[in-house]
């Protein structure tokens, strides 16, 4: 749900068939991205979180991936992976290994050891992510609406699959087994990278942060920019404190609490196939107008509700609210910004991910000074935000128009 990457000029331009064969392979990890930005969601009532009242710590596992993708994207000047899929099998082993290092991690050790990890799970999210939009270049090129649903699509399903693969093993195994078992997954996409063989491709440059921001100056760039940033924070914040908040508000298991997780990640990929079926029939603005009014109405189910029905009613329409806003979102800006390369829609997705990621440290603090309840009330003004830039976004599209006619 993110580096930045474009390709330089060659000598000799790669041969097409190496580009989209490269391309299909890359985009399979975005599973992979699902399973690493739904980690912590989903981890942090395994690590017995929800017994307690740490909030500030349970924010800091956040603000430490932030971390970690912030500091791999400063720093990508020096990873001059050659091959995409070597970056790509560099990421994965790199996932694995976190993974396996927080599985030998005693029970009783300080947090800061858990948090130090996660840490380099952001930065193998930054490299993963960096590569992805790197060979999606061609397929990109070919069908930017249905690279992006797939995109979605498969990120969805590593989302699903890590929520439901922990809820069902919750109570049946120790941490140390989940985890491991978890660790399989990178591992078998290593192997697929590991294996790959094509002709050399395009060399990958890596800006800096700054030239990467460069790619931001316009005012519609900036507000679609700022719209995935609190969009992103939106999903996020609910994504990683769902369980904790009805664990904790509502006296449900922790094994329910993550069953009800992925109740929200399924409506949130349920509700983007449906988004495009209807599309036609519905119209652009009327359908991001209904999904904001759905997303606010579940958020407040959510803080007012004290029994689980309530709270499924409320997630699956924070879920389904929440779903047809980023692929229209970026739909729009593929229309508005053709000349773009994907590296393009790498800088605003990876400024969005800091978004998603900030937006749950910020509730550990707010959570510390105002209790648990104060998390439905974060995505709750985040969506009011995300209905402001639509209104923006439109009125600047409208300027815009009558300017060119003018002209």
């Amino acid at each position: 749900m993110t580096g930045m990457a474009s390709a330089t000029g060659s000598s000799a331009a790669p041969h097409p068939a190496f580009q989209a064969g490269l391309a299909r392979k890359a985009l399979a990890a975005f599973f992979l991205s699902g399973l690493l930005f739904s980690f912590l969601g989903v981890i942090l009532p395994v690590w017995r979180h929800h017994l307690n009242e740490d909030f500030i710590v349970v924010g800091n596992h956040f603000l430490s991936m932030n971390l970690g993708i912030g500091a791999t994207l400063a720093a990508g000047r020096f990873f001059r992976f050659r091959r995409v899929e070597i970056q790509l099998a560099t990421a994965c082993g790199l996932v694995c290994v976190v993974f396996a290092y927080l599985a030998l991690l005693p029970p009783g050790v300080s947090p800061w050891w858990r948090i130090g990890g996660v840490f380099f799970l952001g930065c193998a999210a930054a490299l993963l992510n960096t590569a992805i939009f790197q060979a999606l270049t061609p397929l990109y090129r070919q069908d930017p609406a249905a690279t992006i649903n797939l995109a979605g699509a498969l990120m969805g399903a590593g989302c699903i699959t890590m929520t439901a693969l922990v809820a069902g093993t919750f109570y049946a195994y120790s941490v140390t087994t989940i985890l491991l078992f978890l660790a399989l997954l990178p591992a078998l996409f290593l192997v697929m990278y590991a294996r790959t063989r094509f002709v050399a491709g395009p060399e990958v440059f890596y800006p800096t942060l700054g030239q990467a921001l460069t790619q931001l100056k316009r005012p519609a760039a900036v507000l679609f920019a700022l719209l995935l940033f609190f969009q992103f924070g939106n999903e996020w914040s609910l994504a990683g404190w769902l369980p904790l908040y009805l664990v904790q508000r509502l006296g449900i298991s922790p094994a329910s609490a993550l069953v009800m997780l992925t109740a929200y990640w399924l409506a949130l990929l349920t509700g983007r196939f449906v988004v495009f079926s209807v599309l036609g029939s519905v119209g652009r603005r009327r359908m991001l107008g209904a999904s904001v009014l759905a997303a606010l109405f579940g958020c407040t189910i959510l803080m007012a509700t004290d029994n689980r029905f309530g709270a499924v009613v409320g997630i699956l329409m924070v879920g389904g609210g929440f779903a047809s806003v980023y692929p229209l979102v970026v739909e729009r800006m593929g229309g508005r910004f053709p000349h773009y390369h994907p590296a393009f829609f790498n800088a605003v997705f990876s400024f969005a991910l800091t978004g998603g990621l900030l937006a749950p440290w910020s509730l550990g603090l707010l959570s510390d000074q105002f209790g648990i309840g104060v998390v439905m009330l974060l995505p709750l003004l985040g969506t009011l935000m995300v209905f402001l830039l639509l209104v923006l976004i439109w009125a600047e599209a409208r300027f815009r128009e009558r300017k060119d006619a003018a002209a």
